[in-house]
């Protein structure tokens, strides 16, 4: 396996720089890792190591390119700015597909993602990317282009149910919304459990008093099945 590597790419003219890293064999598929709010964190990167670890080439995403955020305050206003745009937004999110895909040519393409991350993946699939499946962990699930035609990828979708971010009535919606377009969809909700399950550190390296052990494990043995279904 080797070691996490930046690699430059663009979307337009704006330039960003991924994190791949790929495992030991012949991958099974391409696994495009989008991150939090923060950007690449530690977290993040452990992710993408197990990801590595289980067989697959993991490209971590950069969201903002050269205003990439260094603390709370500056990577909400950096999420605020990338959001006021969603066909921007997804533009965004479609470069680091297609550097993937110059990275590991003829692979196939999955696509994870963690709070905005989470986010980005659902807006992918709604794009009508060609992904064999995405998974959202601790995503937003609202959009401002919510999905009217078929979705190709599987998703899987793991939800802290009483994320503060994400009320009840925005699972529902979420839920109809498949529905209408014949999603394959798999939603995971844990009981008692807030936004950021996934990460035990906050990028200042403290207790994260959200990070939940259980189901971080759970949503990762979900997401390791579902490869597994979709992969061999």
């Amino acid at each position: 396996m080797s070691q996490l590597e930046p690699i430059p790419y663009h979307d337009g003219g704006i330039p960003l720089v991924g994190h791949l890293i790929r495992p030991a064999g012949t991958p099974r598929a391409a696994v495009a890792v989008f991150p939090t709010f923060m950007n690449i964190t530690a977290g993040v990167e452990n992710k993408a190591r197990a990801l590595a670890e289980a067989g697959f080439t993991a490209f971590v995403a950069d969201f903002y390119g050269p205003d990439a955020p260094h603390d709370f305050d500056s990577a909400n206003q950096a999420m605020i700015r990338l959001r006021a745009d969603p066909l921007a937004m997804r533009q965004r999110l479609r470069a680091a597909l297609t550097k993937l895909a110059e990275l590991e040519p003829g692979a196939k393409q999955a696509a994870i993602g963690f709070c905005l991350g989470g986010m980005a993946v659902l807006e992918l699939a709604r794009d009508g990317a060609d992904l064999e499946l995405v998974a959202s962990f601790h995503g937003l699930l609202q959009s401002p282009l919510p999905a009217k035609a078929p979705i190709k990828p599987r998703i899987l979708i793991c939800h802290g149910d009483v994320d503060f971010l994400v009320p009840r009535s925005h699972v529902t919606a979420l839920w109809e919304e498949m529905d209408a377009v014949g999603a394959n969809w798999h939603f995971h909700s844990y009981a008692g459990v807030d936004h950021g399950f996934t990460n035990p550190l906050t990028p200042a390296g403290a207790p994260n008093p959200s990070y939940n052990a259980s189901a971080d494990r759970q949503s990762w043995a979900a997401l390791n099945g579902l490869l597994d279904e979709v992969f061999g």
